[in-house]
């Protein structure tokens, strides 16, 4: 057994860190309840480049997405037409158009990640503190390593190397 993957107790840390997405996605709704336009996981991952990268191109958008630029082109026509995303011309180029999220698109953003976090406040409320602690410091080494960040200690006390994503 991979000492880096098994928690104490034999569990499967990646079969376990699923199990906790799923949950998740069922206490957040995936959004949809909200009273906005529902959105796809792909859109919602647009809404979430373009909060963090306002202003962006069709170009970058795409590779964040690691797509092609059609399947993000019609992302964006969606997430436009239910007046999430605005499209101007780009002050760099005028070849280019500047994607940012509109006013609405950046409401509904915050109400969303207001009601995933009061949910999980919920949830948070019904663990102890040393458990809510634990689980921070478990999450801060998950984003590092899943940002391509330093390499975290391994059960067998080595160091493990990070993997790389794209946004």
């Amino acid at each position: 057994m991979n000492p880096v993957s098994a928690l104490p107790g034999g569990e499967d840390a990646a079969g376990s860190a699923s199990s906790v997405v799923e949950l998740l996605e069922v206490l957040w709704g995936g959004g949809r309840d909200l009273p906005a336009a529902p959105l796809s996981v792909s859109q919602l991952r647009v809404m979430y480049i373009l909060g963090h990268h306002d202003g962006i191109n069709l170009r970058t958008l795409t590779e964040a997405l690691d797509s092609t630029p059609s399947s993000a082109s019609r992302l964006c026509d969606r997430l436009e037409a239910v007046g999430f995303l605005e499209r101007s011309p780009s002050s760099a180029s005028r070849r280019e158009l500047e994607l940012r999220l509109s006013a609405s698109g950046r409401s509904f953003l915050a109400e969303l990640r207001a009601r995933r976090e009061r949910k999980l406040q919920e949830v948070l409320a019904l663990m102890s503190r040393s458990d809510r602690e634990a689980l921070m410091t478990g999450l801060e080494a998950f984003k590092a390593a899943a940002d391509g960040g330093p390499a975290a200690d391994s059960a067998d006390g080595t160091r493990s190397s990070s993997v790389s994503r794209s946004a």
